[in-house]
């Protein structure tokens, strides 16, 4: 479905999970979109905002200490994964929650 001159489109840029990418591609092949613009267009007009809840995790932010060089490795790793500081400290604690702590 091309967009006409009187409904022009202006872009709009946002990152997607790899498996969300690969649904939408799969919607685009199945239904005869021509283009990832015409499925999410049609997902917009189709959605039904109104019943979307907000699904929230409690969160509290919290002040520790590094040391200098524990810093410079977050952010060292934040700009080669393109991932934020609170995102790595968050892995971070997932993994020893799992592995259990260095030392005892």
């Amino acid at each position: 479905m091309a967009t006409s001159k009187t409904n022009p489109t202006a872009p709009v840029t946002f990152d997607l999970p790899e498996d969300l990418l690969s649904k939408i591609e799969g919607v685009m092949k199945k239904k005869g979109f021509n283009s990832i613009s015409e499925v999410i267009r049609a997902a917009l007009d189709d959605c039904d905002f109104n019943s979307y809840k907000r699904e929230e995790k409690d969160h509290k932010q919290i002040s520790v200490r590094l040391s200098a060089k524990q810093r410079a490795t977050l952010k060292r790793y934040s700009k080669s994964k393109g991932a934020s500081v609170g995102e790595l400290l968050r892995v971070a604690i997932d993994e020893m929650s799992v592995k259990g702590p260095a030392r005892s």
